[in-house]
């Protein structure tokens, strides 16, 4: 069986999208339980469409309970502090609303009210035991695709790196996609959620492709580059080349608001199967000594792994520059042209264009490199072998903002 007609989808059992679609949220609830725990964060839960959001619920018939106290990345503790408090309730569904903190808030909180904790008992791939208490996601950026992918990430105190749990488990049993909860996003947390968007898009379609056996999709949660992913991240790239500007000049542009959700939900089923590479692998341990946030590490650090993959790409790389509206017939040339567009689109975004202007010491770069192999599942998945020699190359690269550095 050759890869290009072999595919995998993961994917929540209904996914709604377009404006107005939150409205469904009460209906979608009440075939799942009576009692329904929302996740969100302060900002949003002091906003009226949260208070929308609990009356829509309470209409339907569902009682609804509220935990506003998401912090951003996802401290454990935050995820213990919520399954307490909320314990006695018991609720039979849980919805995550807002950006990807709360929604994986939202699944890690499902997991550990379903199985006994701690949450270490499940990291990595696989380790869940059974279903968890099914998760409706309300997604409020355009940007980590957790509404539709099975993992969670949270960050492990005790080992001051971010960690993931992924299993189908995971998703979410329902993703509810309103363009209309992202108008109130400011600037720049449009533009780092749509890099991050446009990270997964590039890392799944760029993802090594594996022997498709019949077995491969039960022993991994994410399988590589594959026909099914391929088409959602193709459409995942173009639609954020082409509605990221308009949304940043415009935040109150519907179209392009739209535009922008509906490539990081493409983005989100493009990557829930085939997986990321060598940009989270080592935005990991750059987070954890800089403090910044995942979606600007790993698109800062996407043209530098581009740069490297290059020689294992060039086809992939000639159909994402076609996708960004690229002109041009040479595939070579157009692969070349794929790593400045993104660049490009990247700067227009405000993403910082070294590791420096993030705060990483020179000093740390090798640290970085050896740390970001320990992500096996992460590194085993780029297009091009990687060891630590090589990854320490493209980490100083992306230090000095040696975009011409080609690997």
């Amino acid at each position: 069986m050759s890869t290009a007609s072999f595919g995998v989808t993961r994917s929540p059992r209904l996914i709604l999208f377009g404006h107005g679609q939150r409205f469904a949220l009460g209906r979608t609830a009440v075939a799942l339980g009576r009692r329904a725990l929302l996740c969100t964060d302060p900002r949003f839960g002091a906003a009226p469409e949260l208070g929308a959001l609990v009356d829509n619920l309470r209409e339907a018939g569902v009682e609804a309970r509220v935990y506003d106290g998401t912090e951003a990345e996802l401290p454990a503790a935050g995820i213990h502090a919520c399954v307490d408090a909320m314990r006695g309730f018991d609720p039979e569904v849980v919805v995550g609303v807002g950006g990807g903190s709360c929604m994986d808030m939202a699944k890690l909180v499902s997991l550990l009210l379903a199985h006994d904790g701690p949450l270490d008992r499940y990291y990595g791939e696989l380790n869940v035991p059974g279903p968890v208490r099914p998760v409706i996601a309300l997604p409020t950026t355009s940007g980590t695709g957790s509404e539709v992918t099975p993992v969670a990430v949270l960050a492990d105190d005790a080992r001051d790196l971010k960690v993931g749990v992924s299993t189908p488990y995971l998703i979410p049993h329902a993703a509810i996609c309103d363009p209309d909860l992202t108008t109130s996003c400011p600037p720049r947390l449009t533009a780092y959620s749509a890099a991050d968007a446009l990270t997964h898009a590039i890392e799944s379609f760029t993802a090594v492709r594996r022997e498709p056996t019949a077995a491969l999709a039960g022993e991994r949660v994410f399988v590589g580059k594959n026909a099914l992913s391929d088409a959602y991240a193709l459409s995942a790239i173009g639609a954020i080349a082409r509605w990221l500007p308009r949304a940043l000049a415009d935040g109150a542009d519907g179209q392009a608001r739209a535009g922008l959700m509906l490539g990081a939900l493409h983005a989100g089923l493009a990557f829930g199967a085939a997986g990321t590479a060598a940009a989270h692998a080592i935005q990991y341990p750059v987070g954890a000594l800089t403090h910044t946030a995942h979606a600007v590490g790993v698109a800062q650090l996407m043209p530098y792994v581009m740069a490297y993959n290059r020689p294992a790409c060039t086809d992939e790389f000639a159909q994402i520059a076609r996708a960004m509206n690229v002109a041009g017939d040479d595939p070579e040339r157009l692969a070349d042209a794929a790593i400045d567009a993104v660049a490009a689109l990247l700067d227009g975004a405000g993403v910082p264009r070294t590791l420096a202007e993030l705060g990483l010491p020179q000093d740390r770069i090798g640290w970085v490199a050896a740390q970001s192999m320990l992500a096996a599942r992460l590194v085993t998945n780029n297009p091009r072998p990687l060891d630590e020699r090589t990854m320490h190359a493209i980490v100083a690269a992306a230090f000095r903002g040696d975009r011409a550095w080609r690997g």
